[in-house]
């Protein structure tokens, strides 16, 4: 006795779904390429301004350099826009790239986090 197995439908189901995946991942990478594309033309927009013009924004001719020196699949309008809210907040701008001191890397740890008291456990009684 054989066995009456249809193997072409199978088969051709599983290449017409690898076939869309494969597609749907051209077209993310193509939609992402395309953004890319729009960010850095923005960006160079900006880089036309003067400086007071930046100034405006909250950003420096250095912040557009910076941008700039990102690889091309980073936003540079992203870091323009960290850039702009960090000094508008006033918080101090992070270090570029982290590293860690001989001082930081002997360093105690750091203690461990407190609740507020208005969130701590009362005791029981």
């Amino acid at each position: 006795m054989s066995a009456n197995i249809p193997v072409l439908p199978i088969a051709g189901s599983t290449v017409l779904r690898a076939s869309l995946s494969l597609l749907a991942l051209v077209t993310h990478w193509l939609k992402r390429l395309a953004e890319a594309h729009r960010h850095r033309r923005e960006a160079r927009v900006l880089a036309g301004l003067d400086r007071h013009m930046l100034a405006d924004i909250g950003i420096t001719r250095a912040d557009v350099s910076d941008a700039f020196s990102e690889p091309f699949w980073h936003d540079p309008t992203a870091l323009l826009r960290q850039r702009a809210n960090e000094r508008r907040t006033g918080r101090p701008l992070p270090p570029r790239h982290e590293t860690k001191t001989i001082a930081q890397t002997n360093a105690a740890p750091p203690a461990p986090y407190l609740q507020p008291a208005h969130r701590r456990a009362l005791p029981m009684l």
